[in-house]
């Protein structure tokens, strides 16, 4: 079987990341088609030896854009396209049709109660998704929540397919060497408490609660945001006005494993306010050196970070995380569920800390969201799809 993934961006992001980590463990020839961004992702892509495309698209009526797709499609004689994101999943599933390919799979990655990808859920964006989703076989949620969603929104319920994100257990693993070896690099001080955080830095991930919290905790504590976006300057400003920029950590994009193709990333070592060059620390590594990672986001369709940060045998505090409410409670012992803003994590984290530390044991819901087990279902999709379109 030949499959193409169409991609909105490959630059780090959760669903960017779950493609690469998809492609390594698939049975599959498998192509990639970016629309946009062809950034650090694209890069490991091609490192792993996938054929990564740029089309080059410069914004959401780049119409001309659809005839290069449909055009790649058809010479590419791809027996499947799996589209990823709003954008991809809109030309994605009408190039392929257009090229003749009828077995066409989606992944909704990032469908809230109120936005998608950042955008509202306003009625124009429903019904081109609506209007584009009926050109597929199938579409895949990463949660039962998504699914549900799905649901609510007019997706034919026959049509839907639970498959969630996955990870690579073992990548993740604690290392107590590898924790003293990050902190290390990171300027961290000996003996302080680092609250992680992990995600795009945009106004729907809400970091600047834990930017506030931060100045009602210890002066020991640290926070480390782990990720890029249009809010990093807003969180830089939140951070000075706080009081707090010297506690404050900016680790940018970092991929979930070792990569040859890793570019050295700019960073801020705490207690100082010039840039370092720093060697790239991966993000388990980044886990590792945490103590709690803190997801203040309302509106998550999975929550990737929780699971790795879980793997990595850390406390959990969430606001939204379907991977973890979707699982039997103890599946996740150490995740924690925290309603409310600045205050109630400011009081969340006091009580983690007091605490103390734990074991760092992987738990149930780690395992269950093993990226073989993802891979496998999504398999059965494909052989499902394909079949379907045979015998039509």
């Amino acid at each position: 079987m030949k499959a193409l993934h169409v991609i909105t961006g490959l630059g780090v992001g959760g669903a960017e990341q779950q493609l690469r980590l998809l492609v390594r463990n698939l049975p599959v020839d498998c192509d990639v088609v970016t629309l946009t961004n062809p950034g650090a992702v694209a890069e490991g892509l091609a490192a792993d030896g996938v054929r990564v495309t740029h089309l080059g698209i410069r914004g959401n009526r780049d119409l001309a854009a659809l005839p290069r797709l449909v055009r790649l499609i058809r010479d590419g004689r791809y027996d499947l396209v799996h589209t990823h994101l709003y954008r991809a999943c809109v030309y994605g599933r009408l190039a392929a049709r257009l090229a003749g390919v009828r077995a066409v799979v989606a992944t909704e990655h990032s469908l809230g109660d109120s936005q998608m990808e950042g955008r509202p859920l306003t009625p124009g964006v429903r019904a081109l998704y609506l209007a584009s989703e009926r050109l597929g076989r199938s579409t895949v949620a990463v949660s039962p929540t998504v699914a549900e969603r799905l649901r609510r929104w007019g997706v034919p319920e026959p049509r839907i397919e639970v498959v969630p994100n996955g990870l690579d257990v073992a990548r993740f693993r604690f290392d107590p060497a590898r924790r003293e070896s990050t902190r290390r690099r990171l300027g961290l001080p000996r003996g302080a408490y680092v609250v992680g955080a992990v995600g795009r830095l945009t106004a729907g991930k809400r970091f600047e609660v834990l930017v506030r919290a931060l100045a009602e905790l210890p002066d020991d504590c640290r926070l480390l945001l782990v990720g890029g976006g249009p809010q990093e300057n807003a969180l830089r400003q939140a951070a000075r006005h706080g009081g707090v920029a010297d506690r404050v950590l900016f680790a940018g994009e970092r991929p979930n494993g070792p990569d040859r193709t890793a570019r050295t990333a700019r960073t801020d070592r705490p207690g100082s306010s010039n840039g370092l060059d720093l060697p790239s620390l991966d993000l388990p590594s980044l886990m590792s050196a945490m103590d709690v990672l803190a997801s203040p986001c309302a509106e998550e369709a999975f929550g990737l970070a929780v699971v790795e940060a879980l793997a990595a045998g850390l406390p959990v505090l969430y606001v939204s995380c379907p991977a973890v409410t979707d699982l039997p409670p103890d599946a996740a012992p150490l995740a924690r569920r925290v309603r409310g803003g600045t205050d109630s994590f400011v009081r969340a984290l006091r009580q983690v800390r007091v605490q103390g530390p734990g074991p760092r044991a992987v738990p149930d819901a780690a395992h269950h969201y093993s990226i073989t087990r993802s891979a496998d279902r999504l398999m059965d999709l494909y052989t499902a799809a394909t079949l379907g379109v045979s015998s039509a």
